[in-house]
């Protein structure tokens, strides 16, 4: 299945976890209980599992509530449930993401990730974070990569926002204008 499939498939689930966590006011808790839900699912002894014929919902639901379970509470427990019983535990590594999404934007957070060519200092990272947050109008959650094949420079992410500031971006434009 590709990934659009799986955001496809995992939308409702996520929304409907989403609504479920803010009425009851556990946005936090069930977004760490899917993240640490989604963790499970992932691990290699635990995927192996997910699609064996011999391995009941029930059986699966139990597994992965007893890990991140306590704190979703029996909402939560439920949910992980209906999941497993409709063969759909693979794709809590989805949901959890577009839970926090929701979240984020719930809470006027916006998630922004940075690629520099080098590691960005505390200062740096504070500037960006203060002009993004200006720019974009909500707090920042700033995440940092590096790559140093963008020569210089950074990429930044935020969303369907992109700003290309690298320096590998700038060569490659100017390469294009002198040879058209």
């Amino acid at each position: 299945m590709t990934t659009g499939d799986k955001t496809t498939v995992s939308r409702p689930y996520a929304k409907a976890a989403f609504e479920e966590a803010r009425a009851s006011g556990r946005l936090e808790e069930w977004s760490r209980g899917l993240a640490v839900a989604a963790e499970v699912v992932c691990d290699p002894r635990v995927a192996g599992l997910l699609d064996n014929p011999q391995v009941m919902p029930a059986e699966l639901a139990k597994l992965v509530t007893g890990i991140a379970g306590p704190q979703l509470g029996d909402v939560g427990r439920n949910f992980l449930l209906m999941l497993a019983e409709n063969g759909r535990l693979v794709y809590l590594p989805e949901i959890s993401t577009r839970l926090d999404e929701l979240k984020d934007e719930a809470e006027g957070v916006a998630d922004v990730t940075v690629t520099s060519a080098t590691p960005l200092d505390e200062a740096q990272r504070r500037r960006l974070s203060e002009a993004l947050a200006r720019r974009l109008k909500r707090q920042v959650k700033l995440h940092c990569e590096t790559d140093p094949g963008l020569i210089g420079g950074a990429v930044v992410r935020a969303g369907d926002l992109v700003i290309d500031g690298s320096l590998r971006a700038r060569l490659e434009r100017l390469a294009y204008e002198l040879t058209s």
